[in-house]
Parts: structure tokens; C-alpha cells; sequence
């Protein structure tokens, strides 16, 4: 005998998963994880350590485990932004002795 499926209905994501969740500051908090995708994969991309990271970015390293974490309650959005210049600037460099 076929188990009979329950009909569930699908809806299109918007597009934020914050605000599909109807979550308070989705838009925020969307943003806070896309720089954080992007300074960790940075940070993987150069091979730093929490150790140089931290220096890099002049934060402790148990920020650091934070930001790698995705726990965004202790950053802005404007000091996320302020960690891609240091790391940009030193992949930057890379790039121009690799030529």
C-alpha cells in the first residue's frame, strides 16, 4: 500500500532568507553575511591564520573565530566593510608579484 504524501506548498524565496524568516534588520543582517562570506574566503584565499588575521585586521582572535563562524551580533556592517581594505590591499599585492 503507497504512503499517501501530504500537499505542501512551495513559495519562492525573495531572495533573503532573513526575510522569508521574517526576521527583524533582514536586510542588514543579509549584508553582514555577505562581507563576511567574502573577507573569509579572503581569508582562506591568502592562507592566514586566526593568528595573522587578527593582526591583519587588528582584532583578538576570538573575533576572529566569530567572523569564520558567522556570529554577526558584535559587527557592523561598516566595520565588516573596514576589514576588506587590509586584506584586499595584501591579496592585491600578491597578484601584482605572481605577474
Amino acid at each position: 500500500m503507497a504512503k499517501q504524501r501530504s500537499k505542501t506548498d512551495v513559495v519562492q524565496s525573495s531572495g533573503n532568507v532573513f526575510s522569508d524568516l521574517g526576521l527583524p534588520n533582514a536586510d542588514e543582517k543579509q549584508t553582514k553575511v555577505r562581507l563576511a562570506v567574502a573577507i573569509n574566503q579572503i581569508i582562506q584565499k591568502q592562507q592566514l591564520s586566526q593568528v595573522a588575521a587578527a593582526r591583519r585586521l587588528n582584532i583578538n582572535e576570538p573575533k576572529i573565530s566569530e567572523l569564520s563562524n558567522y556570529r554577526m551580533e558584535e559587527f557592523s556592517v561598516e566595520r565588516l566593510m573596514n576589514f576588506l581594505t587590509p586584506l584586499e590591499q595584501r591579496d592585491h599585492q600578491e597578484q601584482r608579484r605572481s605577474k
